[in-house]
């Protein structure tokens, strides 16, 4: 008797094809994930509308940056804190050619002057 409530179901009876898995969804093209083991934040150059903050967000993150883009939107219309935010980001985030950000840039510039 051929049952398959009793075997298991990671098995499949001999002279039956295993269910082919369903096929993944590919990203849109603009999409591109961050290399494997690369977890830096980064502003990118590809992909910029502005200074490149929600690009590097949205990579970071593995989401699509017009979900980024839509938030900070959000944010600057419900409460003006997109603004900021934005601000922040493009100061601290360094750009992809750079190992500095903006911010680390100004403060290393400062401590080198004479007094």
């Amino acid at each position: 008797m051929n049952d398959y409530a009793s075997q298991p179901t990671d098995q499949v009876p001999s002279g039956e094809q295993p269910a082919s898995e369903p096929a993944q969804e590919q990203p849109p093209a603009a999409y591109q994930p961050r290399p494997s083991g690369y977890e830096a934040l980064y502003r990118p150059v590809s992909g910029r509308m502005i200074a490149g903050v929600a690009a590097g967000i949205a990579q970071y993150l593995g989401v699509d940056v017009t979900i980024v883009r839509v938030a900070l939107a959000l944010l600057t219309v419900i409460g003006g804190a997109g603004i900021p935010v934005y601000v922040a980001g493009w100061l601290l985030m360094p750009d992809e050619e750079s190992d500095q950000s903006i911010a680390s840039e100004l403060i290393g510039s400062l401590q080198s002057r004479p007094n």
